[in-house]
């Protein structure tokens, strides 16, 4: 029972978990239960590391269980083996014990137990649950039996591990992980400094930044971590997630970033040093007609149409930047950068000179869908040598993959990395482009315009029927200019 939990023994006992549930739920429901059984766990196995310690000091048990020698308290009746104990009514147990534990700490865990229907027998009936109870307390998921990142590490496994069980639902809070760490290197978040995920999943990118410094050897808790999530279950494991990486100061909100950010100042948003972003992709249920009216001045660019709110998010991410250091990193489907219907929007982004590179890559790294993905960087104060200046990168080929499943490599990482940083181009792998020759390509952003290593690229694996036509769409208009001009040069000839 203590002993030292090795990182193949945690994934093991993790999935277990799901392996008892299969058949009776949804695979993507998974997390609703698993999480705060883990989370409830690991809870009370460290109230009771703690009593021990405090009561090798005191050597008396109520004195050990003053709040002061705790980070969470635990009423009476909460804790793990009264749920272990229960003989019925398990899940009512179960959510009496996770309600009483957030009502006891209310400044840091109200409503993280997320809201799973506990009470449902027909869903899972006693003998489920207690099978699940039977299998968690296996372990003692102490500190000293699993530090803080170590089973963070494990809850990063089930993230994925139940990503690939559910299939398409997946991208809502699930980011492919390599990615994600390449986003987070290039914009090199610092000790001290606030970060922001508007669409925040499970946490994954807001984690990432943490585990960024302490890669580096660098103070890591005192970022200042901010999230926000439509999924109010999905917002719940994005809170466990970060305490259960050693982050006790994140602020995951729930809601509609769009339609309410959580996150102001007085009447204004709330700005940030670092952006890192996922957000869904072209959704059709949005509050257009709000947003035309916007009160937070995020239709600086324009109105989005209805059918895509892809620049909704893009101009909340830009509002939401610190004018002096805010720099940010956005996971995009490729038709933001060429869309027709969005053209006017595109205009106006690059005119603001935020945009700072447009980096093109392989298939496969959004979630369980086979579409290429781009990441688009903002900076709201370019150096002076950037300014007017855009980089764009053809990372399309930097990209592997095996099971059925993409990811990048840590060599297409720092080729990508490299290339971003030194902001140089040499035409092929990446360019750097003057806004007005973006101009006169219309403000199209494709990459093939740009950097002819994608171009090729393109060519061989074929476009997709909107590529081919925001191509020909270009082609046309540049064959008008150039008959323009030749008429032009005729008529002055003529009038000689």
């Amino acid at each position: 029972m203590n002993a030292r939990i090795t990182q193949r023994e945690l994934e093991s006992y993790l999935w277990g978990a799901a392996v008892v549930l299969r058949g009776l739920i949804d695979a993507g429901d998974y997390k609703q239960y698993i999480f705060p059984l883990v989370f409830l766990k690991r809870l009370s196995d460290v109230y009771d590391e703690e009593h021990s310690a405090a009561l090798a000091i005191y050597g008396d048990d109520e004195l050990a269980d003053l709040p002061e020698n705790h980070r969470f308290a635990i009423p009476d009746g909460a804790h793990w083996q009264d749920v272990r104990e229960a003989g019925s009514n398990v899940g009512a147990v179960i959510l009496a014990a996770m309600r009483a534990i957030e009502s006891a700490n209310p400044d840091t865990l109200t409503g993280v137990f997320g809201d799973g229907d506990w009470g449902n027998k027909n869903l899972l009936p006693d003998r489920t649950l207690k099978e699940l109870v039977e299998h968690f307390s296996t372990k003692t998921l102490s500190v000293a039996n699993l530090p803080e990142d170590e089973l963070g590490q494990g809850y990063e496994y089930l993230i994925k591990k139940f990503a690939d069980d559910s299939g398409h639902t997946a991208q809502e809070f699930y980011t492919n992980r390599t990615l994600v760490h390449l986003m987070t290197m290039m914009l090199k978040p610092e000790p001290g400094e606030s970060i922001y995920d508007p669409t925040c999943g499970t946490g994954g990118m807001l984690i990432s930044t943490a585990a960024e410094l302490r890669r580096q050897g660098k103070e890591w808790r005192n970022l200042r971590l901010y999230g926000q999530e439509l999924n109010y279950g999905t917002s719940a494991i994005a809170r466990m997630n970060l305490f259960l990486h050693g982050i006790a100061d994140g602020d995951v909100a729930h809601g509609d970033t769009l339609t309410k950010p959580a996150f102001l100042d007085g009447a204004r948003l709330r700005t940030f040093d670092v952006v890192l972003a996922n957000p869904p992709y072209s959704i059709k249920a949005w509050n257009r007609s709000a947003f035309i009216n916007d009160p937070y001045g995020r239709n600086m660019w324009g109105v989005p149409p209805q059918g895509r709110a892809d620049y909704a998010f893009f101009q909340h991410i830009a509002a939401s930047l610190d004018p002096n250091r805010g720099r940010a990193a956005i996971l995009f489907p490729h038709g933001v950068l060429f869309r027709h219907e969005e053209s006017g929007l595109r205009e106006k982004l690059v005119k603001s000179d935020m945009l700072e590179a447009v980096i093109g890559l392989g298939a496969g790294l959004f979630y369980n869908s086979p579409m290429e993905a781009v990441v688009v960087t903002l900076r709201a104060n370019k150096p002076a040598e950037r300014r007017g200046r855009v980089l764009f990168i053809n990372g399309v080929n930097e990209v592997a993959r095996e099971q059925g499943q993409s990811y990048l490599r840590e060599q297409h990482q720092l080729r990508i990395l490299a290339a971003y940083e030194s902001f140089s181009g040499d035409g092929n792998f990446a360019a750097v482009v003057g806004i007005d020759h973006i101009a006169s390509n219309q403000y199209n952003l494709a990459i093939q315009h740009y950097a002819a290593g994608v171009k090729a690229r393109i060519d061989r694996v074929g476009l997709s029927v909107v590529e081919s036509i925001e191509a020909w769409r270009l082609t046309a208009r540049k064959t008008d200019i150039a008959i323009n001009k030749a008429l032009s040069c005729v008529r002055q000839e003529v009038g000689r």
